[in-house]
């Protein structure tokens, strides 16, 4: 296998490694460094065999659009190309589908409609005009696209993976298994992959995102539990995945075990679980399609065997 980074200059792997012990204590500046390092990589990265429509709505706010990737080669056969919805973070109050100085997230998309499947990339309202359970609720909205629409395209409207990074692990988490989202997945959704999510809700003095939590699921912090995707992890019935970096914003790391711990003791089975040597929160999503294919093939790896 791949060493983690490979594609990254000896320079770069050592400014990484310089942050990722430190990452919680800056985490904008640490985010700016590897935005800097990672920007000219997904640039140059290859993007052929992938046709690209932008700002399709899924519903009536402007924020309630998305992007669809249209791989020239897809697997699938006749039944078309099965679907991957990405959904990015942002700590709940910022974010965006696609940040054209940065290339991000269409690196995401371009990588896995590279492996023939069909990408969609959503974007979705903010906290705090959006609070809970609005980005869940959006995610069932664009599964709802997603089975009207993705044959136009050439996808598999009955084939559909969901990805979010972040704040998107948490909204997809909510809408999968929360009993107080009203609009469940149905059995074209096959399965969820959490990266560096956010999955027990706190606005603890080690959580530098408090304001956006409290923004998001209110300042009324008795609620927080009930809230968390950790609490309703044993109800979770499809498969699903978890990654974490080994240098993650403070905590999440834990949360994303403390889920894993959950889900296996639920279903008396662990789940795919994969823990990223060298990663931060932010390399997690930006490392995708430039050359180092570590999680993007375990990702693939659980889209074929569904655990």
């Amino acid at each position: 296998m791949l060493e983690p980074m490979h594609n990254l200059t000896d320079e770069h792997r050592r400014t990484m490694a310089g942050i990722g012990p430190i990452w919680g204590q800056a985490m904008q500046k640490h985010r700016d460094m590897t935005a800097a390092i990672y920007a000219p990589l997904i640039a140059a990265s290859p993007k052929d065999g992938v046709t690209v429509t932008r700002d399709f709505a899924y519903g009536p706010h402007p924020r309630q659009t998305l992007d669809v990737f249209r791989p020239a080669k897809p697997s699938g056969g006749a039944a078309g190309a099965p679907v991957v919805l990405f959904v990015h973070g942002g700590a709940f109050l910022r974010g965006a589908k696609y940040a054209p100085a940065e290339g991000v997230y269409d690196n995401v998309l371009t990588w896995f409609a590279r492996q023939g499947y069909l990408g969609i990339n959503m974007e979705y309202r903010l906290a705090p005009e959006s609070p809970y359970p609005g980005g869940a609720e959006d995610v069932a909205g664009a599964v709802n696209w997603i089975t009207a629409h993705a044959a136009e395209h050439g996808g598999n409207p009955q084939q559909i993976w969901i990805v979010g990074h972040s704040a998107g692990a948490t909204h997809i988490c909510t809408y999968a298994n929360d009993p107080a989202v009203a609009v469940k997945p149905g059995p074209e959704v096959k399965g969820l992959v959490l990266i560096s999510g956010r999955l027990r809700i706190d606005a603890l003095p080690e959580n530098p995102n408090a304001k956006g939590v409290r923004a998001y699921f209110g300042e009324d912090e008795s609620l927080y539990d009930e809230r968390s995707p950790v609490t309703h992890a044993h109800l979770c019935k499809l498969p699903v995945m978890i990654a974490i970096g080994q240098y993650e914003n403070p905590l999440l790391d834990i949360y994303g075990a403390e889920f894993f711990w959950r889900v296996a003791n639920a279903r008396r089975r662990a789940p795919r679980f994969v823990r990223m040597r060298r990663h931060n929160h932010t390399s997690m999503a930006f490392h995708f399609n430039t050359g180092e294919e570590i999680l993007g093939q375990e990702i693939l790896g659980f889209f074929r065997d569904g655990e």
